[in-house]
């Protein structure tokens, strides 16, 4: 599969840059996966519904994702800190918790400052 982006009628971002009114979702991977591979309609869906099931449960076991030239998911766990009410300004204890977090690869990172001018060094990466 070729890492250059391509337009698709299954998804096609904002010419605006305008973060709100589109977004890629699991029926729009699905529907490029059919259309690409020749896959029927069931067969992409559930080659999605695959992909998506071995990451999350790697990540919810606790281990480290890595996808060549997207990135990396991996699980942090946070201390218990001391937090405070915005509305009433009363200090409260946020319990200490795991998060998912993701770090975009040079290539994600690339594409996605490629047109922003903005420079490979100003973008954090971790391959």
């Amino acid at each position: 599969m070729s890492l250059e982006y391509t337009e698709s009628p299954a998804y096609s971002p904002s010419s605006s840059g305008d973060k709100t009114g589109h977004a890629m979702t699991r029926n729009c991977v699905a529907k490029a996966l059919q259309r690409r591979l020749g896959l029927s309609t069931a067969e992409s869906f559930d080659y999605v519904d695959q992909v998506l099931a071995e990451i999350m449960d790697a990540v919810a076991s606790g281990d480290e994702v890595k996808l060549r030239a997207f990135g990396s998911f991996r699980v942090r766990s946070k201390r218990e800190r001391p937090g405070r009410n915005p509305k009433t300004g009363v200090s409260v204890p946020v319990s200490a918790r795991r998060v998912v977090t993701f770090k975009p690869s040079r290539v994600l990172c690339h594409l996605v400052n490629k047109s922003s001018g903005r420079s490979e060094a100003e973008c954090e990466t971790n391959d």
